[in-house]
């Protein structure tokens, strides 16, 4: 009677030791929204003209640190802010589906590196508004919400007119803008691509120039250069809008006689 327990202790005990051993190889379990695309952190929103343009950076890692290999688009969300008293952002419905962003269809978004840029028309004076955007990888899995940005839409300032001289010291550029309906001016910001090239997204000058007129000196001899300038206005809240780009206006600098 004894023989069939010891049996059965021993097949116990060899069922322990393959199931420890099983366990050591696996290693850590990973759980699933681990394994989905990280949360976006720089979402923003600034006003050029009469749009908004909304930009982030792709994601590159999983919410688990791992690298990010199959990460297939995003969905940009917006809601409109209303007063204290009534505003309610858990609301159901309180974001509505602004965009949906196809890696391999950008359509209405540029890419610049790996830096997104939607441009967002659809707006109303006056009225403010709150965006948020989720990555998606290729099976559909979601990242969780990013950072939120909102602006008030206001009106923007005129575009200047711009004009340029070519001479064997640089490139001068004089732009004169109408005086802004809504805030303060506070200068120009200017642009300067090779001819032929898209306007680069950061200007020449780090903060806006006061003055009318600007001679840029770090240019290569015969090269022609394209410049547009964006007028900079300061609002009674704070917050700064700029113009739409200016006509574009071209110059070399010329050989020393």
């Amino acid at each position: 009677m004894r023989l069939p327990n010891l049996f059965t202790g021993t097949a116990v005990v060899i069922l322990i030791l393959i199931t420890l051993c099983g366990c050591g190889k696996r290693g850590a379990l990973i759980a699933p929204e681990a394994l989905v695309p990280a949360p976006v952190s720089n979402l923003a929103v600034v006003q050029q003209g009469d749009h908004f343009q909304v930009s982030w950076s792709a994601p590159t890692k999983e919410q688990g640190g791992t690298r990010l290999k199959d990460l297939a688009g995003f969905i940009l969300f917006r809601r409109v802010l209303l007063p204290a008293n009534q505003d309610c952002e858990e609301c159901a419905g309180a974001y509505a589906e602004r965009a949906r962003i196809d890696l391999e269809y950008l359509q209405d978004t540029r890419k610049i590196g790996n830096l997104y840029l939607f441009d967002d028309r659809d707006l109303k004076k006056e009225l403010s508004y709150q965006y948020k955007v989720r990555s998606f990888s290729a099976d559909g899995a979601q990242s969780r919400d990013s950072n939120k940005a909102h602006r008030t839409a206001a009106s923007a300032p005129s575009p200047p007119v711009l004009e340029a001289l070519s001479s064997s010291s640089g490139v001068v550029l004089a732009f004169v803008a109408i005086p802004p309906e809504e805030g303060k001016l506070i200068g120009y910001t200017i642009f300067r691509t090779k001819s032929g090239q898209p306007a680069p997204l950061t200007p020449l000058n780090p903060k806006p120039i006061n003055a009318n007129n600007y001679e840029d000196r770090e240019v290569q001899i015969g090269v022609q250069y394209d410049y547009s300038v964006r007028t900079v206005v300061v609002l009674p809240n704070g917050e700064t809008v700029d113009s739409a780009l200016s006509n574009q206006a071209s110059g070399t600098m010329l050989e020393r006689d």
